[in-house]
């Protein structure tokens, strides 16, 4: 009798190489071993995925990545992250390029997503896309356009923090992207759909993850991979509750206000705690005035009050130029600004901001991983100081910090199965 662990082990094909040939020794020696490793194996491997956590260095395994894979490469990035990109692959004397269409030269070119439609693919040896979790995030048309656009090139790669195992969207958009299994196909294989949504099958999370190390590697730290971990050990990260009490109204048939419910509640509820919210996170940021602040909101009513009540604070605003965006982000990161108001769906991801210590969610929203990148700009592998994160609601918007304190918990879980698996088959290669 044909048993479903027999069909799982069917499907758990392994990713084939189809890269070029390369050695540790081929890396540029400024990488450390375990990077060096993961770069030549996926440099072999030819399409592949990199999932390490903040501040392990991906810019770095990308750029040499790319350098090796090709006499072309393009990298794709969020547009606050293309000139970072540029500044980091200079440190390895790579001349990347950040450029808007493909300018014919050879060598590295780094673009933003906006731009990626712009470059021939017939004409490029490699790609990657950088915060490939991004592709979640976009709408379904450009989601499918950057993955069919891509499909021809021969070399790609994909890489991001560790990404959820169950989320089914991450991984069956970078899988297609990769060409190592059809979406429909890993969904038909290791998913179910219910009521819920898609979700991993009860018995698919071991076939699963085995399945996924012929294709990528996941790690939050060097010794995920059996290496030591010497200079990455992070500091401590205080998350602060910011309780502020304001009466809010009662909703039609309640005695008192008592639950969130559903958005529409929830943004009135936000919007009736505005004041007191800003309020606070300006005493916070008055209250330590040598440190540098990121503040992170989810209204632009939110972002305008902020800017107001705080002196020399800078509004990074949605309908800023895409440049000047990039510009403000860099300055602050560089410390020609102290006090950085932003969104998580602007600035969340990729940007490296070891310098500051200090932030506050004036407000908070459902999505567990805008929240745990957000903290990761400033919490990563390079900071050298303890980093506090406050978090400013009202006791009845504590709802929300607790469904996100849910999904940390949940998650957390599951990265552990994947980066197991992951151990394990390094282990067996070494």
């Amino acid at each position: 009798m044909t048993t479903y662990a027999d069909f799982l082990a069917r499907k758990s094909r392994r990713a084939g190489q189809l890269g070029t040939p390369c050695a540790v020794a081929d890396v540029n020696p400024m990488l450390h071993d375990w990077q060096a490793s993961i770069v030549a194996w996926a440099v072999r491997k030819g399409r592949a995925a990199i999932w390490a956590d903040t501040g392990l260095g991906k810019t770095f395994m990308q750029t040499e990545w790319a350098r090796l894979s090709g006499g072309r490469a393009l990298i794709v990035a969020p547009l606050a992250v293309c000139q970072q990109t540029v500044r980091e692959a200079a440190k390895l004397g790579v001349d990347a390029r950040y450029v808007r269409e493909d300018d014919g030269l050879p060598g590295v070119m780094v673009t933003n997503y906006e731009m990626a439609m712009r470059f021939n693919p017939a004409a490029l040896d490699a790609v990657v896309l950088d915060e490939a979790s991004i592709l979640k995030q976009s709408d379904g048309k450009m989601r499918t356009a950057l993955i069919g656009h891509f499909a021809s090139v021969p070399a790609r790669l994909a890489c991001t923090a560790t990404p959820a195992p169950n989320d089914p969207e991450e991984l069956t958009n970078q899988a297609e992207f990769l060409g190592v299994m059809p979406r429909v196909e890993m969904l038909a294989a290791y998913f179910i759909h219910d009521d819920s949504g898609w979700r991993l099958k009860g018995h698919a999370r071991e076939p699963m993850y085995r399945w996924m190390t012929s294709w990528a590697v996941a790690l939050r730290r060097p010794s995920d991979i059996g290496y030591p971990d010497a200079g990455y050990a992070l500091p401590p990260l205080d998350i602060v509750a910011e309780p502020v009490h304001v009466n809010i109204p009662a909703p039609e048939g309640q005695l008192f206000a008592a639950d969130l419910g559903g958005v529409g509640v929830r943004a009135s509820v936000r919007k009736q705690t505005l004041a007191e919210r800003v309020e606070r996170a300006a005493q916070l940021v008055a209250a330590e005035p040598d440190e540098p602040w990121v503040l992170w909101c989810g209204l632009n009513a939110e972002a305008d009050a902020l800017a107001a009540a705080i002196p020399g604070a800078v509004n990074v605003a949605g309908n800023w130029a895409p440049e000047d965006k990039a510009k403000a982000f860099l300055d602050f990161a560089d410390g020609r600004i102290r006090c950085v108001i932003t969104k998580p769906s602007m600035a969340a991801y990729g940007l490296n901001w070891q310098h500051c210590a200090r932030m506050a969610f004036v407000g908070l929203g459902d999505s567990w991983e805008q929240y745990y990148q957000a903290v990761r700009r400033c919490w990563r592998y390079g900071q050298t100081r303890p980093v506090r994160a406050h978090v400013v609601l009202s006791p009845l918007e504590g709802q929300i910090a607790q469904n996100v304190a849910r999904k940390e918990r949940e998650v957390s879980r599951l990265v552990d199965g994947l980066v197991a698996a992951m151990r394990q088959e390094w282990q067996v290669a070494a």
